[in-house]
């Protein structure tokens, strides 16, 4: 990539990083070499680069090819070839991707990026559980000017670098009963949040899609009023990824503080978009809390806090 495209590459990402709250995501799209287009949220995209000298550390995961030197700070870079299945190829790994998840600064290094692209989230779906089966890295697809575009579970692609720590050894029990909603689109978030609330004696309904969380949501408002009691008498708290299927969550957000059945109900945003912005579109969609992607300790904090105020 020419360095005079590089900047305007740049330009681009910045630019149309600021969309959110309309139900629309930007993804950058890009190839590893194979056959499959795939892509990233733009909004976790901090740079696009030609990738520079690699220096290769002991001790290391195959798919971490070792770290780069960038503005002062040291990341990780890791293959996307390697986590796929793909075998090891310099040349097909000429660009970098330099990613913010959780408030962590990472690099992925592919072949070549191709364009950004708006969509729709209701044309987002996840996998199906075949398609699920044979890649664990996959977290949604989308049909593209007659092509697939496969979006990749990053927190399971990190998970393979990171050992997320077990909370059930330093998290205290709740100490009143409570029920709570969470969606997630990533089975590994899913799995680490029911640990959290395991450890913390909280109740849970779970939905993988913003949709199917809407759909529960309006489920339990239904029953509430069919045995004459708020809906409060089943749900203390709403726990909300933001990047999910069908629906993101600050469109489900936004349904739920103007829908009064669930007036009072505190909204907790969970979201790998850890940046300010973000922070700020959670807040004005409605999200009473919001806590980066994953630390235990603290999503049990906010949870204890929002529960201690309803």
């Amino acid at each position: 990539m020419h360095e005079q495209v590089q900047i305007e590459w740049m330009k681009e990402i910045e630019s149309r990083s600021r969309l959110a709250g309309s139900n629309m995501m930007e993804v950058l799209l890009f190839h590893i070499g194979t056959r499959e287009l795939f892509g990233i949220n733009v909004f976790k995209v901090r740079e696009v680069l030609r990738t520079p000298k690699i220096t290769p550390l002991p001790n290391c995961p195959p798919s971490v090819r070792g770290v780069v030197s960038l503005r002062g700070s040291i990341l990780p870079v890791i293959s996307i070839r390697d986590i796929l299945g793909q075998p090891a190829a310099a040349e097909l790994e000429k660009t970098l991707i330099v990613t913010e998840y959780s408030r962590h600064l990472q690099a992925f290094v592919v072949a070549h990026v191709e364009r950004i692209v708006r969509v729709p989230w209701d044309i987002v779906h996840p996998p199906t559980a075949s398609i699920a089966t044979a890649s664990t890295y996959l977290t949604a697809l989308f049909r593209w000017e007659k092509r697939i575009v496969s979006l990749l579970d990053v927190e399971q692609i990190l998970a393979t670098v990171v050992t997320l720590p077990n909370p059930s050894d330093r998290i205290q029990q709740l100490e009143r009963s409570a029920a709570i909603l969470f969606a997630d689109d990533s089975p590994l978030a899913r799995k680490e949040i029911v640990r959290v609330l395991d450890a913390m004696g909280i109740r849970y309904h779970q939905a993988s899609t913003g949709a199917e969380a809407w759909a529960k949501l309006q489920a339990l408002a239904e029953s509430a009023y069919a045995d004459g009691k708020d809906v409060r008498s089943f749900l203390d708290a709403i726990l909300l990824d933001i990047e999910m299927p069908e629906m993101d969550g600050y469109t489900l957000a936004q349904k739920i503080k103007a829908d009064a059945r669930f007036h009072g109900i505190p909204i907790i945003m969970h979201s790998s978009l850890s940046s300010s912005t973000n922070k700020t579109t959670g807040f004005r969609s409605g999200a009473d809390y919001y806590v980066a992607k994953f630390d235990p300790q603290e999503l049990s904090q906010t949870l204890r806090k929002a529960l201690s105020h309803n």
